[in-house]
């Protein structure tokens, strides 16, 4: 419960004066630790805490779930606590689909209560599980970087401690959690890694892969960062109107090239969890072995193609 606290605490002390600290809380045991710590700390401190739960609408009764987890947090003293039912749908599969509802929702609670962060309870195991994912879909190093600490008005303070850790102080404050049947259904990438691929290299290599996976994320993440930066200021160069011009791509280096072609296929529709390094390689070959290719077809009905010196998407 201290390591929770200490960590939540970290947070709250860099937010500008002024700043609603929201929890995210699904009522499992992840966020309801937060919940509470949060609900700890932030008087102490002399900032303004509230919650918001968000109902995706996917299972019977997850309405009432979700004005119970509401009612939790009102009673931990949280204050504004807000319930969110979201619509399911779109591109890219359920888990994708999900994610883009919540925090399409989430934002919307911010935007209403501005200034204002989320905090979100991400775990160095959750940190682990998505870096296993990126390497799967070998879609590069920002993929392999995992979440960051902070992602715009998005704070991640537990990414340092393990899953085990949080869910031993959610149970010593004494709330009941509530276990998403997703979390165990293989169908969903994450819930296979979770329960089949991580278990498999503990048991191949031994304990300590969680943590070595979490390690590789901080690491790579500042070489990611540099790299994105120079890829800004190439895609700045490049950009020509709805498309990218073929000459400065032409120049520019293997990996700050892939960068800008990737990040223009996403702004151009690809969902991100769809869109591959195969993908990018495609399309890095219109700039560089150009010889007439037809369209590259691309995740989420979206074309990339050559025309008059430059790199075009559309539908």
């Amino acid at each position: 419960m201290a390591a929770v606290r200490s960590a939540v605490r970290r947070a709250l002390s860099e937010l500008p004066e002024g700043t609603t600290a929201l929890v995210a809380c699904s009522g499992g045991a992840d966020s309801l630790a937060l919940a509470g710590a949060l609900a700890f700390e932030a008087p102490r401190m002399g900032v303004r805490a509230g919650g918001v739960t968000v109902d995706h609408a996917l299972q019977e009764g997850s309405d009432e779930r979700a004005g119970a987890v509401a009612g939790i947090m009102s009673r931990l003293g949280l204050d504004p606590v807000r319930a969110v039912t979201v619509r399911v749908d779109g591109a890219g599969g359920p888990e994708a689909a999900a994610r883009r509802a919540r925090y399409d929702a989430l934002d919307g609670v911010v935007d209403a209560l501005r200034p204002a962060v989320v905090l979100l309870g991400h775990t160095l195991d959750d940190q682990a599980e998505t870096v296993l994912l990126g390497l799967a879909r070998g879609s590069g190093a920002r993929s392999l970087a995992g979440m960051a600490r902070r992602t715009g008005a998005y704070l991640r303070p537990l990414l340092d401690l393990d899953r085990a850790t949080v869910r031993e102080a959610c149970a010593l404050t004494g709330l009941s959690p509530w276990e998403d049947p997703h979390n165990h259904d293989p169908r969903f990438a994450r819930s296979r890694v979770r329960h089949e691929a991580l278990p498999a290299l503990e048991a191949a290599l031994g304990p300590g892969i969680a943590a070595a996976l979490a390690r590789t994320a901080t690491l790579l993440r500042a070489d990611a960062d540099t790299l994105d930066a120079l890829a800004d200021a190439l895609h700045e160069r490049a950009r020509e109107g709805t498309g990218l011009a073929v000459a400065p791509l032409e120049g520019a280096e293997p990996s700050l090239r892939s960068r800008v072609l990737r990040r223009a296929a996403l702004e151009s529709g690809c969902p991100a969890s769809a869109l591959n390094a195969r993908h990018v390689r495609e399309l890095d070959r219109l700039v560089t072995e150009w010889r007439g290719q037809a369209h590259i077809d691309l995740p989420g009905g979206v074309r990339g193609r050559r025309s008059a010196g430059r790199i075009v998407f559309g539908r």
